[in-house]
């Protein structure tokens, strides 16, 4: 699996990153994580609004921090 957490790095992004990895720790479940500060790269998913989820190159959640438990429930949907 892989996880994107898009934004600039604002402290939303970095909570953002924070649950996502509670969730995924939560879930013992193995996921490459990784930031994208780059905005034409943000742009590039069609996101207006950070912080961006992104799994498997799927945009989850934008504009908005989920948390842990929200998390888990879309990752199992995706399952």
């Amino acid at each position: 699996m892989n996880i994107k957490i898009l934004g600039s790095g604002c402290k939303n992004c970095v909570a953002l990153e924070r649950n996502t990895r509670e969730a995924l720790a939560a879930m013992d479940l193995a996921a490459e994580v990784t930031k994208v500060t780059d905005y034409p790269t943000i742009a590039s998913y069609g996101i207006m609004k950070t912080p961006g989820l992104v799994v498997d190159e799927k945009v989850i959640v934008s504009g908005r921090v989920p948390k842990p438990a929200e998390i888990r429930d879309l990752l199992t949907a995706l399952a």
